[in-house]
């Protein structure tokens, strides 16, 4: 029996990102779209079609019948996908949840910015099961640092309204969380504090988009600096100490994979990748994040029209990032963290002229994730120990001994 990654059969998508509108009314410094290497976006129709739409769902329910899928998350993203209206959204969902099997559970997310969310908007995602994410950096100076629309003003206090409405009892079951972008130079601890202000089911904490040609601000060569890991140790230990609420995917998966389990995140661990990407013009391309990388960087020459997303599957693009552990460079491999950071993400691995597909190399964030990955399974050691709980993984031993 063969190990050669590249001749598995490769694994189904259960995650579908579509983007339904291509265009946003802030204008984010930070953008991984709009202010990055791929110019793309510029191309695309500002809004997918419902013929579009109504292809991608019955690709979406072929894909989900021929692998006989029990659940696919379908995440409507942009751009600002609220742009596109609530009776498109209302009528994409409708049109996946008729195509697809009775055996398949949908479940739909709109990743919003927040500034479009009303209470008409909210009553329309309960209607059709549509929970809602959105995105918050932290208190009104922190967020408004770098999420300005076109004119310069702040969405802070726009934000802070839709989680007000968010919050109430009959809107609650729809939050799906908040997802913040790591600003290094801002009070960790007071930026965390804000976001548990607003009483989040979750809060997914992301690293900037960078890569060793154009690295994340703050992410300096020197392998001593972990600016990244001092802003989130002191949320972690926050976090730990208040019983693991509200779900950090961050933190949880770390500590899932010290314990020998799996990663609920792409950020960390090496398991395969399970996601598609549609563009507004029916384009199905590699993960989206990878436009920080170079221009083109996530496009196949596939259309949901024609191909299917079992084609996809046999894009080189997606055989490399579900290709595990064997994917990752030797240095990688060699490490004894990698069992926990599996390399890291893989957009973070890139370096321009570096040879093959440019991502064979250690993450920007290496350092980073060194110190953090051994305070975290130097805290889940000393917890366990505490409690008489059986130590049991090497990974966690090891990753101690690499802090």
């Amino acid at each position: 029996m063969t190990t050669d990654p590249t001749r598995r059969p490769p694994l189904p998508f259960r995650e579908f990102l579509v983007k339904v509108h291509s265009r946003c009314n802030l204008a984010c410094r930070y953008c991984y779209v709009y202010e990055s290497a791929d110019r793309g976006w510029r191309a695309q129709p500002v809004t997918m079609t419902p013929e579009t739409a109504e292809v991608v769902c019955r690709r979406v329910a072929e894909h989900a019948r021929r692998h006989a899928l029990r659940a696919v998350r379908v995440i409507l993203h942009g751009g600002e996908p609220l742009l596109a209206g609530g009776a498109f959204l209302a009528g994409l969902a409708r049109a996946l949840r008729a195509a697809l099997p009775d055996s398949t559970r949908a479940d739909l997310v709109v990743q919003t910015n927040g500034t479009l969310i009303d209470e008409p908007l909210l009553r329309l995602c309960r209607d059709e099961d549509i929970r809602v994410g959105v995105s918050l950096d932290g208190p009104r100076a922190v967020h408004d640092r770098h999420r300005r629309d076109p004119r310069g003003r702040g969405s802070h206090a726009r934000v802070a309204h839709a989680l007000g409405l968010l919050a109430r009892p009959e809107h609650r079951s729809l939050w799906a969380g908040l997802l913040t972008t790591v600003d290094p130079t801002t009070d960790p601890l007071a930026t965390y504090e804000h976001l548990l202000s607003y009483g989040p089911p979750s809060v997914t904490l992301i690293l900037p988009l960078g890569n060793w040609t154009t690295p994340p601000p703050g992410r300096v060569p020197d392998a001593a600096a972990t600016p990244y890991a001092d802003w989130l140790i002191p949320v972690f230990d926050r976090w730990y100490r208040s019983g693991g609420a509200p779900r950090v995917p961050l933190f949880e998966s770390a500590i899932d994979l010290l314990l020998g389990g799996e990663s609920g995140t792409e950020v960390l661990g090496a398991a395969p990748s399970r996601l598609a990407v549609v563009d507004t013009d029916g384009s199905l391309t590699l993960s989206d994040h990878l436009k920080t990388t170079f221009d083109g960087a996530d496009r196949t020459g596939l259309d949901v029209r024609s191909d299917s997303f079992d084609t996809l599957l046999a894009h080189p693009g997606i055989r490399a990032r579900q290709s595990g552990p064997a994917g990752l460079c030797a240095e990688c491999r060699a490490c004894p963290l990698v069992a926990v950071c599996g390399g890291g993400h893989y957009p973070h691995r890139y370096r321009e002229g570096s040879g093959g597909t440019g991502h064979g190399n250690p993450s920007v964030y290496c350092p980073d994730l060194t110190r953090l990955i051994g305070h975290m399974a130097g805290t889940v050691r000393t917890d366990l120990a505490a409690r008489g709980s059986p130590v049991g993984p090497t990974a966690g031993r090891r990753a101690e001994g690499g802090s």
